[in-house]
């Protein structure tokens, strides 16, 4: 009997919306829900077979159709849509401590306060380019929408 692994997953935060990053590489059957609750379940096959799969009870709800996944080579990385705009002051509804398997994706980590500063930065950059009327970050570039995903998959 197989038993299955967690992956290790790197967390991080806007007022809008959560980024995991679950390093994995060369995953295959990726699965990822996330549901209106905040719920959030993962599973996938590693490169070897192995299974691996966690669930994680989220601080707040989440908007299940801004979900976007991107599989990589070496990580996946999901945007999670938060229901209400807003800081949460963690990742998880329990304030337990986590599981040693969840840690802080310093890489992609902003403050309340630098979050402002990032975006008056980034729309001034943009003052120059022509407004599509959409406002995509460069962090989703090549993301897919939840349903997206699950049709790709032939779901």
């Amino acid at each position: 009997m197989s038993t299955s692994r967690h992956p290790e997953v790197l967390w991080a935060q806007r007022s809008e919306k959560v980024y995991l990053t679950i390093a994995l590489p060369d995953a295959k059957n990726v699965s990822v829900k996330s549901d209106a609750q905040g719920l959030f379940s993962f599973s996938a096959m590693g490169a070897q077979g192995e299974s691996f799969d966690f669930s994680l009870a989220l601080y707040g709800t989440t908007d299940p159709e801004g979900c976007k996944v991107s599989v990589g080579s070496r990580n996946i990385i999901c945007s999670i849509q938060k229901e209400q705009k807003g800081w949460w002051n963690r990742l998880l509804k329990s304030d337990e401590k986590p599981a040693p398997y969840i840690k802080v994706d310093w890489n992609k980590w902003c403050d309340e306060d630098e979050e402002e500063s990032l975006n008056s930065d980034l729309s001034s950059e943009d003052d120059g380019a022509a407004d599509n009327g959409e406002d995509e970050s460069s962090d989703e570039e090549g993301m897919l929408y939840l349903p997206d995903l699950e049709k790709a998959r032939g779901k």
